[in-house]
């Protein structure tokens, strides 16, 4: 029998740590930052914020961007219902689901410009002050750049892999242990 890994274990995720996510071969801190609605910006403000960016990286170069989809996505609830359709016989039915289809793409087009911009940095080697003092200065450096910016905790980093691996929007909800809650605590009596 093949021994199965997790999708935990296949990306090297280890447990969260003081400051983020420990990896088996480093330390991740996670930065959400507020995005800026460039479409109301004039073109002057567009090549200031890009130059903003541009020289952020600079300063720190093993900085790393992540944008991700802050929503949920419906496509597996989508081809269900086109598949449902196909087969369904009923008209009232048929009529039910066409609803729900039009419900869903409605969503998600009210969902599709809601994203979600943060920064990762990492640590290999590091002590938990030498974290801590590069956490505050990447901070720091971030927000002098122009850029609204806080240190992501547990449940924001919980709430993010949820929505990376397609589980729930709720992922700041979600137990650090899968299947914790069942278990029951036995005390050596």
């Amino acid at each position: 029998m093949k021994n199965k890994k997790s999708t935990q274990n296949l990306l090297g995720l280890c447990t969260f740590s003081k400051y983020g996510l420990l990896t088996d071969k480093s330390e991740l801190a996670f930065f959400s930052v507020q995005p800026t609605n460039i479409s109301v910006l004039s073109a002057e403000n567009i090549d200031v914020k890009i130059h903003h960016m541009m020289m952020l990286l600079s300063m720190i170069p093993e900085l790393e961007i992540i944008c991700l989809d802050s929503c949920e996505c419906f496509d597996g609830n989508k081809v269900y219902i086109r598949n449902r359709l196909k087969s369904e016989e009923n008209p009232k039915v048929r009529k039910l689901l066409e609803h729900d289809m039009n419900f869903l793409d409605d969503i998600q087009i009210e969902m599709s410009t809601a994203r979600q911009f943060m920064f990762c940095i990492r640590f290999k080697d590091k002590k938990d002050e030498q974290i801590f003092q590069q956490i505050n200065r990447t901070a720091k450096v971030i927000s002098e750049h122009g850029f609204e910016v806080r240190r992501m905790n547990r449940d924001d980093i919980k709430r993010m892999l949820a929505i990376y691996f397609d589980v729930s929007m709720n992922g700041d909800e979600m137990e650090d242990f899968e299947g914790l809650k069942y278990m029951e605590v036995q005390s050596n009596v």
